[in-house]
């Protein structure tokens, strides 16, 4: 894991006991972020607290950004000790956790993931590429060579081998994880593809990193007409749009689709379907790893909090053969590294 320095627990604890005086009064782990990880943290929150003599932690949802925010308001009691991501945390967030006291960040990497494209199992079937989904879904995009809005209103005007079904699609919202992995390797890879984004920075001002910085936010800026629809909830939610609107298309985590394979389809990406083993092998192009973040001050201090993280990346656990496998999470192939920068206790670089 790079950018880390070991930290003393001492220290740690010492520095929550100075912001918390009743500390002690919660004995249980408490952890909140990506919907992503939400299902595996639950699994291993339920295993550990059959398994140790600590209470259950309490897993709740509400998305990465806003679980990092949460975690990032400072130290104590009264704040929650791990923040769940389904992306790397930002320079940002780590500037706003410093500046309100959280200055020591255990970053966990848990494993890999998927983003799938997925519609009712008893649609037509469709096989994708990112620029299929820049020319569905971006606001902007080349028409004849010229730049216009985006006036593509069925699957077979972007490609013709695609069905001739309108476009409508059910994308994560802007505070989801999955919503960033979407943006780069789908949308942004898209533009590229299109000769969108040469075209955008063309027509932009300012210097080289300007004019490139305006071209990615031109370029997965999305329709507002309605052709694309945030989804602030989690997949649950997803699932229930297309069980309503039978020719859509959703933006899906692996692990859920393979949890209701009874009603979906999945959409090939670039030619490869979406597996856990097309995923370990960097043949699907549109995976991303998991995170979990832990507040090194509250180790020492809030019970179990540095065993449940140890728990969580355990061979037994998150190897392979675990549980988390079975459920679709990709196991990390550096898993070890992992184990032992928990067991060591090391913080991200402040300055990274």
């Amino acid at each position: 894991m790079p950018f880390v320095k070991p930290i003393t627990t001492a220290l740690a604890g010492a520095a929550l006991c100075a912001t918390a005086t009743t500390a002690t009064a919660r004995d249980n782990v408490q952890i909140a972020g990506s919907s992503t990880v939400l299902p595996y943290a639950s699994i291993v929150a339920e295993a550990f607290g059959e398994n140790f003599d600590f209470p259950t932690p309490v897993v709740e949802s509400g998305g990465s950004s806003a679980g990092l925010k949460r975690f990032c308001e400072g130290v104590g009691e009264n704040s929650i000790d791990i923040a769940n991501a389904s992306r790397a945390i930002r320079e940002r967030e780590i500037k706003v956790c410093t500046e309100n006291g959280v200055s020591e960040i255990i970053e966990v990497r848990i494993g890999y993931d998927g983003i799938v494209f997925a519609s009712d199992i008893n649609g037509d079937a469709f096989a994708f590429t990112p620029s299929d989904w820049f020319l569905a879904l971006s606001d902007t995009v080349l028409v004849d060579g010229v730049l216009a809005e985006n006036p593509h209103t069925t699957w077979d005007q972007v490609n013709p081998s695609l069905p001739a079904r309108t476009i409508r699609a059910f994308v994560p919202g802007t505070k989801h994880g999955t919503r960033e992995v979407f943006e780069d390797k789908v949308i942004l890879a898209g533009c590229e593809a299109t000769g969108a984004f040469d075209a955008l920075m063309a027509a932009a001002e300012g210097d080289e990193k300007a004019r490139k910085k305006a071209a990615e936010s031109a370029c997965i800026a999305l329709r507002t007409d309605g052709v694309s629809v945030d989804i602030d909830g989690d997949y649950t939610e997803t699932l229930a749009r297309i069980n309503a609107t039978k020719d859509a298309i959703g933006v899906f985590g692996l692990a859920f689709y393979e949890n209701n394979t009874g009603t979906l389809q999945v959409a090939t990406m670039s030619g490869v379907t979406p597996s856990t083993e097309t995923i370990s092998t960097g043949e699907y192009p549109v995976s991303r790893p998991l995170f979990f973040y832990v507040k090194a001050a509250h180790i020492g201090v809030i019970p179990g909090l540095k065993e449940y993280a140890g728990f969580f990346v355990s061979d037994e656990i998150a190897g392979p053969d675990g549980p988390l496998a079975e459920y679709g999470l990709v196991s990390d192939p550096e898993l070890a590294a992992t184990q032992s920068a928990v067991a060591e206790e090391q913080t991200l670089d402040a300055d990274m």
